[in-house]
């Protein structure tokens, strides 16, 4: 395995989780200003999650990247105009696509903000006919709200299944002459790779303020949207749901689902390098309180649902109250909390948002009302 650096500071508050502190470089100088951070201390924890996590895609824009369009008006009894969009690319190992279904209020009289959903449930949660509505990705919701909404489905990109990374961008773009690094891209790296492409399109489409767009992920897709967030500074905020295990909760201390498990059930979704973390959590360089870190001074929201202890809750937002001296460091307040809200009692300032839900494993149309006020209140 590549060889790990030394963790030298820790956070003396997160006790026997005994956290890296984000403040301290590798080098263990102590970062005290936002130029230090931005140009140090964050391309750093960049580089090792990049190494030891989520691998190293081998390009970022193809040169061959463009975008089909068909456009519907009077959607949603006249109150959307839909874009359906084919975002197509080639490599030497052959062309792929994406496809964006993209809703728009008609009413708008300037570039509407948007918010993306990486969609990990399957197509039965974006019917472009609207004929059956799922609140998972409760489109209408959105738009009377006043955004837009988009979703592409991320087994477009990238199927989620171990085949020797064959299929999906994988086979599109990965070097046939040489075998794979201990860091190469795994399959939550490719699918935040496919959400970088969509925003390069957003950034084309005069209906859309791309400098206002929201991503939002569930689950494997909260994991790849905190990714993507710390990846591509052009999402104006993060929203990373359920997302658990190498998502928004700590890996030090935490109950349910572990590196181990998550990597023996899931081989494709990292590097190799992460799977010689199992049982070794408190060797880690870092801790996942540090990926929420790289979204600052962005928004960023983290929820978690009372059922679901296989991703621990506590852990999760945790993480956000350790990710807040980075956001401090840019003179924005953080949740203000250290202990968990009770349920179905959402905490955000305008740069941090968490609510724990009543509830099992899931998405849901209270989830999104609160992504909404979020969203409303950090423009």
């Amino acid at each position: 395995m590549t060889e790990l650096p030394t963790v030298m500071h820790f956070v003396p508050e997160s006790g026997e989780r005994k956290l890296p502190d984000p403040l301290y470089t590798l080098d263990g100088d102590r970062v005290a200003a936002v130029e230090q951070w931005r140009q140090k201390r964050r391309p750093e924890i960049v580089e090792l999650y990049r190494t030891f996590v989520f691998g190293r895609e081998p390009l970022q824009r193809p040169s061959t990247l463009h975008f089909h369009v068909e456009t519907t008006p009077g959607m949603m009894n006249g109150a959307a105009v839909r874009k359906q969009v084919e975002i197509r690319y080639e490599g030497s190992g052959g062309e792929g696509s994406i496809k964006l279904l993209l809703f728009i209020p008609t009413n708008r009289t300037k570039p509407s903000p948007l918010f993306l959903l990486i969609n990990n449930r399957g197509l039965e949660h974006m019917d472009p006919e609207r004929e059956n509505v799922s609140p998972f990705w409760p489109a209408e919701t959105i738009l009377s709200q006043g955004f837009a909404a988009a979703v592409f489905n991320n087994a477009d990109v990238d199927p989620d299944e171990h085949d020797d990374f064959q299929n999906g961008v994988h086979g599109i773009f990965d070097s046939k002459s040489e075998g794979r690094s201990p860091d190469a891209w795994g399959t939550i790296a490719a699918w935040a790779w496919g959400a970088c492409r969509v925003m390069d399109y957003l950034e084309t489409d005069s209906d859309i303020d791309s400098a206002d767009v929201t991503l939002v992920g569930h689950s494997r897709g909260g994991k790849t949207a905190l990714w993507a967030g710390a990846i591509d500074e052009r999402f104006a905020r993060v929203i990373s749901n359920n997302s658990g295990c190498t998502g928004a909760a700590l890996a030090r201390g935490k109950k349910g689902e572990t590196i181990g498990q998550i990597n023996e059930k899931f081989p494709h979704w990292f590097n190799e390098n992460y799977k010689w973390f199992k049982d070794r959590e408190y060797e880690l360089p870092f801790d996942q309180h540090m990926l929420l870190a790289l979204m600052a001074p962005r928004p960023v929201y983290v929820t978690s649902a009372t059922e679901d202890l296989w991703a621990d809750p506590e852990s999760e937002f945790l993480s956000l109250v350790y990710a807040e001296p980075v956001y401090k460091l840019y003179g924005l307040e953080g949740l203000g909390i250290k202990r968990m809200p009770l349920p179905d009692s959402p905490m955000h300032s305008r740069a941090m948002g968490y609510h724990l839900r009543t509830g099992k494993h899931d998405m849901t149309e209270y989830d999104w009302l609160q992504f909404i006020t979020f969203a409303s209140t950090s423009q």
